[in-house]
């Protein structure tokens, strides 16, 4: 598997049933390259379980107003298409990969 790009006419197709995670990033960010090493190392060991997805903000403006993106990286965790978890700046593998596993 690897991690989706998430467009608007993709997102709730590819993140509507189950549990997702959705990685919000923009390609000037530093700290946002880092953590999508994370998100792809995530996707690598959970990506049976969980839908693993990232939103480029600057190509998709529409998808970070709709979530009030104002910090980045900015992750979201969905259960069956809601957001169950937002969590602003960097997180560790092993942190993320703890919440997760609490969502399934």
């Amino acid at each position: 598997m690897s991690v989706a790009v998430l467009t608007e006419s993709n997102f709730y197709s590819t993140i509507g049933t189950g549990v997702a995670l959705v990685d919000f990033w923009a390609t000037w960010c530093n700290p946002c390259l880092l953590q999508l090493d994370v998100t792809e190392e995530l996707d690598t060991e959970m990506g049976d379980d969980v839908v693993f997805g990232k939103v480029d903000v600057d190509e998709e403006e529409g998808l970070a107003e709709q979530f009030e993106i104002t910090a980045l990286p900015t992750i979201i965790i969905f259960k069956n298409g809601q957001p169950v978890d937002i969590m602003a700046g960097s997180k560790s593998k092993a942190y993320l990969k703890q919440k997760l596993e609490s969502y399934l």
